[in-house]
């Protein structure tokens, strides 16, 4: 069933007039009436009862004008799909995720997604760790990974989009729990709760180098499978914990003080990632609303008159830009 002929039925059936609908479809009458013979030597019946001095639709070409008008918008919609997609306006971009302060960030991001590409939808995949979301980012199973990573590999595209203090999470009746600011040094001999030590874990990393640089080495007390139970433990007195000011920020945990750490310390990212050479123009939609709530989460900070918050604003990149 050619979709030209039923495009001829259906300026045939409208105009009642094989003249009129010839010239609507742009074509001369004599291909317009071949089609429509074609057509119904196709279906087995006649569509029309004509005469010199009218053209009318049978009983069955009646029937068929729903279905065939169906048919024909039905074609429409898959060209201006593909033509959306094509454009970036209209798909589904997978996002792999990690880490509990992340997960708020994944729902502003889809709610500026849903403000500026309606037609995008994420498909989330959340894990505890951010080197899975890499993983999946590398193997092309994920377009988009949000993660803390020091260090991505050759072919991935990745920006910043916040940078993150370090803190220490201590049981509301720690002696340190109502200082301004920890040292590392404080804390030796202190029972530390950790996240599990797998490879490339940022917190780890950091741990380690602030211990060793501090004279001591940290024997966790407790490995907690991920930042929720990790505070959990914390407020249970198990030990101390290394985490993040975002976590401190969007993870509710009473009988848990966060306190800033003071020592100089490379300071923790969070970065966007993604396949630098098969970026899809659905992708592309995402990093722009990304961009998007960058920009505006800056300007929030700079209009804070906060000196802390403004400083955490400025290091917050603008690799989304160009």
């Amino acid at each position: 069933m050619e979709l030209h002929h039923i495009r001829a039925f259906l300026a045939v059936a409208e105009e009642l007039h094989f003249g009129r609908a010839a010239e609507r479809l742009n074509i001369s009458q004599p291909p317009l009436t071949r089609a429509i013979q074609l057509f119904e030597h196709e279906l087995g019946a006649m569509l029309f009862d004509r005469s010199t001095r009218r053209v009318a639709l049978t009983p069955t070409g009646q029937a068929l004008l729903e279905p065939a008008g169906d048919v024909v918008a039905a074609c429409r919609r898959v060209e201006w799909v593909a033509q959306a997609a094509g454009k970036g306006t209209i798909g589904r971009v997978r996002v792999a995720y990690a880490g509990a302060s992340t997960h708020v960030l994944v729902g502003k991001l889809a709610k500026q997604l849903r403000a500026e590409f309606p037609g995008i939808q994420l498909e989330l995949h959340s894990s505890n760790f951010a080197l899975p979301a890499l993983d999946k980012v590398i193997d092309g199973s994920m377009e988009i990974g949000l993660g803390r990573w020091d260090f991505v590999p050759a072919g991935i595209a990745s920006t910043t989009v916040a940078a993150e203090e370090l803190v220490i999470a201590v049981p509301e009746e720690h002696p340190l729990a109502h200082h301004g600011t920890i040292a590392m040094a404080q804390l030796a001999g202190e029972p530390f709760v950790c996240l599990p030590p797998y490879a490339g874990s940022v917190l780890t990393d950091r741990l380690h180098r602030l211990s060793h640089r501090a004279g001591f080495v940290v024997e966790p007390t407790q490995i907690a499978p991920e930042s929720w139970t990790l505070l959990s433990l914390v407020a249970a007195g198990i030990g101390v914990a290394l985490t993040l000011s975002t976590i401190a920020e969007n993870v509710v945990q009473p009988g848990v003080v966060f306190v800033p750490l003071s020592d100089d310390v490379e300071p923790v990212t969070l970065k966007m990632a993604w396949r630098e050479n098969t970026a899809s123009p659905g992708t592309a939609s995402v990093l722009a609303a990304a961009r998007l709530l960058v920009s505006g989460r800056r300007r929030q900070h700079d209009s804070s008159g906060h000196a802390a918050r403004r400083e955490a604003g400025e290091r917050t990149a603008d690799a989304f830009q160009g």
